[in-house]
């Protein structure tokens, strides 16, 4: 009989390795393409098989999912948008190619332009931050003074908080329109950039698989001027009242967006003025996991559920606490060493504990997801017991970056 094949556009260095070990479960023999496979570890760690294409070609993953076909049984189709939102509208085109269940591919490349997601939104009545479209600095400097500082100016396209900043006066503000336009950062095409109102309160980001809010995390950043995740907390501590404001806000988002099939993560922070939408990611947030610990809930397996045509099950088996922390250096250099992780990883009520890095690895802050040289995760019933667990295991970790050597 034919193995029946799930098919993976790119990887990700969170997530990957769990959709691989929930499509084995499921019974499907997990096949990545991607550009360059050899920059995802646990394809080679775990013999997964994977195959070199260009994924920016959807013609070329048409002709290799179809010689795929031909000889094996390709129950779905999925992937990952990592730094490039493009392959998520890619899946979605392909699924509608191959007659597969996915998502709707204009809606993502939709969701994918930050201008016009912020049009839609606002169309619809959805509470966001004032914002401009601009192309110049002119355009920036103009719109900055409209809506006034501070301002977050960032590109309208991309992910990962990539070129994103918090300009708090005009030194910073013209220092980032340089970064942006002085070709530090990489334009897919013409530069497109947003400047926006810096709506300021708690960060949310909202869960969601179909139409069904399955939580709400609640996330701390690292220093200002950037937007690098620090820490999450599932499920928020919330009143009801708020959890049900963020809940409407975030199924109001669907609606306006076209979007309903699969996962998306909504994000948005609580204001002066209640919940104020910045982002919505037609795709699973970066780590499902605290869900699963938390909940029970799996998304990874049942956003393939989806994908094959299975209906998926949401239903909570329990309601914990989960809390995890991102391991951040606080400086550019050589890493000497790192130590510490197994010890923590043995702390009762830890349930992972990952480092992306080896010594002598090269560091260099960007400001960004890629600052990130690991997490820690934990669980318990309560909040305190959690957050307790997760400090002592932390606190177990440690690492020395040395300066980088001068001649």
């Amino acid at each position: 009989m034919a193995r029946r094949a799930l098919i993976l556009v790119e990887g990700h260095r969170s997530s990957g390795l769990r959709y691989v070990q929930a499509a084995q479960r499921l019974g499907l023999s997990p096949i990545t393409l991607s550009a360059d496979p050899a920059q995802y570890e646990y394809l080679a760690a775990e013999g997964v098989e994977a195959i070199r294409v260009d994924t920016d070609n959807l013609d070329a993953l048409i002709r290799e999912c179809s010689r795929l076909r031909a000889t094996n049984g390709i129950a779905g189709i999925t992937g990952f948008a990592g730094e490039d939102e493009s392959i998520s509208a890619t899946v979605g085109k392909l699924c509608r190619h191959f007659d597969l269940p996915g998502p709707n591919p204009a809606s993502i490349e939709r969701c994918s332009d930050k201008f016009a997601q912020r049009k839609l939104l606002e169309e619809a009545g959805v509470p966001i931050p004032a914002y401009r479209l601009v192309a110049n600095a002119m355009g920036i400097e103009s719109a900055a003074a409209e809506i006034g500082l501070p301002v977050i100016l960032k590109p309208a396209v991309g992910s990962g908080s990539i070129g994103v900043r918090l300009c708090r006066n005009v030194d910073e503000l013209a220092e980032h329109t340089t970064y942006l336009l002085g070709g530090k950062h990489i334009w897919p095409s013409s530069p497109k950039m947003l400047v926006e109102e810096f709506a300021q309160g708690p960060f949310y980001a909202v869960h969601m698989m179909g139409n069904e809010v399955i939580g709400v995390e609640s996330s701390t950043f690292h220093k200002a001027p950037y937007f690098v995740f620090s820490g999450g907390t599932f499920p928020a501590p919330l009143s009801d009242d708020e959890h049900r404001r963020i809940t409407d806000v975030s199924q109001s988002c669907l609606g306006a967006l076209g979007l309903g099939w699969g996962p998306t993560a909504v994000e948005l922070r609580w204001t002066k003025r209640g919940p104020v939408v910045i982002e919505v990611n037609p795709r699973m947030s970066g780590n499902p996991q605290p869900v699963q610990l938390a909940y029970g809930v799996d998304l990874i397996t049942e956003h393939i559920k989806l994908v094959i045509g299975n209906e998926c099950n949401l239903r909570r088996s329990h309601s914990h606490v989960s809390i995890w922390r991102s391991l951040l250096p606080d400086r550019d250099g050589i890493l000497d060493w790192i130590d510490g992780d197994s010890r923590a990883a043995a702390v009762p009520g830890v349930a992972e504990v990952k480092i992306y890095i080896e010594a002598k690895t090269l560091i260099v802050r960007k400001g960004d997801y890629r600052d990130s040289i690991g997490y820690v995760m934990a669980v318990s019933p309560s909040l305190a017991q959690t957050k307790a667990i997760l400090q002592r295991a932390v606190d177990l970790i440690d690492w020395s970056i040395k300066p980088f050597p001068t001649e």
